[in-house]
């Protein structure tokens, strides 16, 4: 199985590392045959190719799925931050920025995104789940526990928050906009093994597989030396966020059998 983490519209660095994995080839088109890529979430903001990233992740879609193989997306907290800014525009909002475009715009956001966003765009974002299981492994964009706030298990977890991304009640924006704003729940080393732990035998896995945090915010390294994933918490927990808006070259990577 391979992972990507965090794009955050680095599209040029996006598609080098998908050329180094042998996942596409240099006109960008699925080479992976058979396997299985799942992308983290946050395709957008801090760099100006969000749009770019999420169309040519939908193509390797159809590519990955003709081929035998599959690619796979999940939601990430920027996504949402975006969708937001398109649904609820000048709305109150009880973030950074007072409304929920302007918060958004203090996240980074990119105004030629946010013109490019079309309803395709957009419904195919509502679509991305929240979490996903992927040989035997939890995938999640955050690091953090507040999923369960919306199911029990991962099917009930897509549901709620799919139908939360459809409606224009601010005040269910706003709190799932909150809770993704929390992150290095499992970073302690006494208290973290066990936390992810707890995650793990509610949603089903052996090991959380997240981006959300930087690696350089985990690990002791600098933002250009990230150029594999952060193994921690007893082995249990798995970052591959690569930092790319902070100078990352980024990653694809490939997680061995269980």
């Amino acid at each position: 199985m391979f992972v990507m983490g965090d794009i955050h519209g680095q599209f040029d660095k996006m598609c080098a590392a998908l050329l180094t994995a042998e996942l596409i080839d240099p006109a960008y088109n699925w080479r992976g045959g058979t396997a299985v890529l799942w992308f983290m979430g946050d395709y957008f903001d801090r760099g100006p190719d969000g749009i770019a990233a999420i169309d040519l992740i939908r193509s390797l879609q159809g590519q990955a799925a003709a081929a035998g193989g599959r690619v796979g997306a999940l939601l990430g907290n920027h996504d949402v931050l975006i969708l937001a800014a398109r649904q609820l525009g000048q709305r109150p909002s009880s973030g950074p920025g007072g409304t929920f475009l302007a918060s958004w715009r203090n996240n980074g956001g990119e105004e030629s995104d946010l013109a490019q966003l079309t309803d395709e765009r957009v419904a195919w974002l509502r679509s991305r789940p929240a979490l996903a299981l992927e040989c035997e492994r939890l995938l999640a964009h955050a690091d953090a526990t507040f999923y369960q706030v919306y199911g029990r298990t991962i099917e009930a977890v897509n549901r709620n928050l799919g139908a939360l991304l459809q409606s224009d009640d601010t005040r269910a924006w706003d709190l799932l906009l909150d809770y993704f704003s929390q992150r290095r729940a499992f970073q302690d080393r006494d208290l973290g093994p066990a936390r992810v732990g707890r995650v793990l035998a509610l949603y089903g896995g052996r090991q959380l597989v997240h981006g959300h945090t930087p690696i350089p915010k985990l690990a002791d390294l600098k933002p250009q030396d990230v150029t594999a994933p952060h193994v921690y918490a007893d082995g249990l927990a798995v970052d591959v966020d690569a930092a790319m808006y902070m100078g990352g070259p980024g990653f694809v990577a490939c997680l061995p059998n269980l």
